[in-house]
Parts: structure tokens; sequence; C-alpha cells
């Protein structure tokens, strides 16, 4: 079973199926977050929803030179969680799976090309405080030991 985070599940809303691709990004005792200033203000693990035919390590590398302007090394999966969620940006509610990997930054190209994200390297301790949804930082803890 799949462990849950986050709000309860409303039994009498509908909720579309989103899986997405997440990756904790570990560089020097610190971690590569995006920071997202739209719709809400929050620090998350870069990542995002996989689009249909899309394999999850390629959304992964898109999400991250998308939300980050970084090229990563090889994604190796940690694990994966649920949440359900409204997504203001997209007017719908959802049930998020969320596949999470673990990688390294090899190389940044530029910065962000997704509007509204900054990419930075903040304290290992300092991200757990920082992540703006409890599953990723119940994986980051898992990943920090």
């Amino acid at each position: 079973m799949i462990r849950r985070y986050g709000e309860r599940v409303d039994p009498n809303q509908i909720y579309q199926h989103r899986p997405g691709a997440y990756v904790i990004l570990p560089r020097d005792g610190t971690i590569l977050l995006t920071h997202q200033a739209k719709p809400t203000p929050e620090f998350q693990l870069p990542g995002g929803g996989i689009d249909p035919g899309e394999h999850p390590i390629a959304a992964v590398h898109r999400e991250v030179f998308e939300e980050t302007g970084w090229r990563i090394g090889p994604p190796q999966k940690l694990g994966a969680f649920r949440r359900f969620v409204y997504m203001p940006e997209y007017e719908k509610w959802a049930e998020k799976l969320c596949h999470i990997y673990v990688a390294r930054p090899i190389y940044r190209l530029g910065p962000p090309t997704e509007p509204n994200h900054t990419a930075i390297f903040v304290d290992q301790m300092v991200a757990l405080d920082l992540l703006g949804n409890e599953g990723d930082a119940a994986f980051l803890r898992l990943f920090l030991g």
C-alpha cells in the first residue's frame, strides 16, 4: 500500500489521477529545491506531472531542467506516496501519485524556464523545514537517514 500524505480524501469530491515524478538533489551537504512563487509561494522538490506516454525518468529530467535549469545524473527511485489536493493552476482536484527519485545535480545550463520558479541550494536540515508538503519532507528524512 502506498502511504498518503496531506489533506483527507473528500468522499464527495471527484479526483483526477495525476502521476508525477519528483527528485531529491543532494550536493555538498545541501539540497537543490525549487521555489514556486504562484499560485501559492512554496518550496518543493523539483518535479511535476508525467505527460501521457512519457516515462517517469524522462519526466524527472524534463521537470528538473524546467524548474531549476540544471541537468542531473541518473535518477534512482526511492519510493512513492499519494496526495489528494486541489490544483488551482489547473482548476481541478487531483489524486497525485508522487514517484520520488534521488539524483545528483551535474551542470547548470541556465535559469529555470518554468515561470515563477527559482532554484536554490539549501542546507539539508533547513530543506526539511522549508518543504511545502509533508510527503516531500518524509522522503527527504528517509533519504537523510
